[in-house]
């Protein structure tokens, strides 16, 4: 099982071999392509990887697929960026 860290260092490797998606994760967080490399390791940054897949579920099955990653180290990973309590019991 990868830690939260290599789970979104994959995503962002993933995403570098999608360019429509990896514009559109650009374009939703503000950043720029030339930051890329100053921005892994920040957690917020990391943490936004994870949700760009979490709040698509047809990119979260298409990434997994390609990655044979399960979604539940996706899920891990999303709780782990985003901390106890952030999430509501349905």
């Amino acid at each position: 099982m990868k830690s939260p860290d290599e789970t979104a260092i994959a995503i962002l490797g993933w995403l570098a071999g999608e360019p429509e998606l990896l514009s559109r994760f650009l374009a939703l967080t503000g950043t720029e392509p030339a930051s890329l490399r100053k921005a892994i390791g920040e957690p917020g940054f990391m943490g936004g990887l994870v949700a760009f897949l979490m709040d698509h579920e047809p990119t979260l099955i298409a990434f997994c697929t390609a990655t044979q990653t399960a979604p539940e180290e996706v899920v891990g990973a999303h709780q782990a960026f985003s901390g106890p309590g952030n999430f509501e019991d349905v």
